[in-house]
C-alpha cells in the first residue's frame, strides 16, 4: 500500500513557483531563459523581459560592427526574432549572452554578404546620421570649457572613423573585444575562427588604430 501527501514544504515551493511564474521580473536572468525554453516557443512574458535586459547589448554591438548603417533597428528586431525562434535550441544556459552575440553576429555578415556593400572611411566634414536626422562631428556644447570638450568630441570622432575604416574581420574582432569584453575564447567561437587568428587580428587591428590616431594627435600638435 502506497500513500501520497503534502508537506508544508512542498506547499510552499508550489505557492512560490506560482509566484514566480505570475512575475518574470523577480527572476534571474537563468531563470527566465530556463522559463522561456519550457515550450517550443517561449513564454511571452518572459520573453519581452528577456528582451529588455540584453536590448542595449544588441544595440552596441550592431553599432559598433555597422556604425553608418541607417537600418540597425530592423537588424536588432531581426536578432529577437531569430532568439525567439531558436531558444530551445540552447543548451547550455549560462551561455546566453555569448550564444546572443553570436546570432548578432551571424546577422550582421549575412546582410553584409547581401549588400555586397564596399565601405569607404568616414569622413568628419559629412554629417553623421541618426535615427532621428543628421548632426555634425563636431557637436556644440553648452558645458565649461568648449574648446577642451570639442577636443574630446573630435578625438572620439576619430576613433570611431578608424575602427569604421578596419577591414569587417578586424573590426568585427577588436570590438568584441575592446568595446563587448569578450574573452579570445570567446570572440573565436562566435566567429568560427581558431584561437589564433582571433589574436593576429586583435594586434593587427590595434596597431592600424595606433597608427591612425597617432597620425592624428600629431596633425593636431602642428595646429
Amino acid at each position: 500500500m502506497s500513500y501520497s501527501f503534502s508537506t508544508p514544504w512542498s506547499s510552499a515551493r508550489s505557492a512560490l513557483s506560482a509566484l514566480r511564474h505570475d512575475a518574470p521580473t523577480q527572476l534571474s536572468n537563468y531563470e527566465l531563459i530556463q522559463r522561456c525554453q519550457q515550450q517550443h516557443r517561449p513564454d511571452k512574458a518572459a520573453f519581452a523581459e528577456l528582451v529588455k535586459r540584453y536590448q542595449s547589448y544588441v544595440e552596441k554591438l550592431l553599432y559598433h560592427l555597422a556604425p553608418d548603417w541607417s537600418d540597425r533597428a530592423d537588424l536588432t528586431q531581426e536578432v529577437w526574432i531569430r532568439v525567439y525562434r531558436n531558444l530551445h535550441k540552447l543548451q547550455t544556459v549560462e551561455r546566453f549572452k555569448s550564444w546572443l552575440g553570436r546570432i548578432t553576429t551571424n546577422l550582421f555578415y549575412d546582410e553584409l554578404r547581401k549588400r555586397k556593400r564596399h565601405q569607404s572611411p568616414l569622413s568628419l566634414d559629412a554629417p553623421r546620421r541618426l535615427s532621428d536626422g543628421e548632426m555634425d562631428w563636431e557637436v556644440a556644447s553648452d558645458a565649461p570649457n568648449p574648446v577642451d570638450i570639442l577636443m574630446t568630441q573630435e578625438f572620439y570622432a576619430e576613433l570611431e572613423q578608424a575602427i569604421a575604416g578596419l577591414p569587417e574581420v578586424f573590426r568585427t574582432t577588436i570590438v568584441l573585444r575592446e568595446i563587448q569584453g569578450l574573452s579570445y575564447e570567446e570572440i573565436a567561437e562566435m566567429t568560427d575562427t581558431s584561437l589564433g587568428t582571433v589574436k593576429s587580428r586583435i594586434a593587427r587591428a590595434r596597431q592600424r588604430l595606433q597608427q591612425d590616431l597617432d597620425l592624428y594627435l600629431k596633425t593636431e600638435s602642428l595646429t
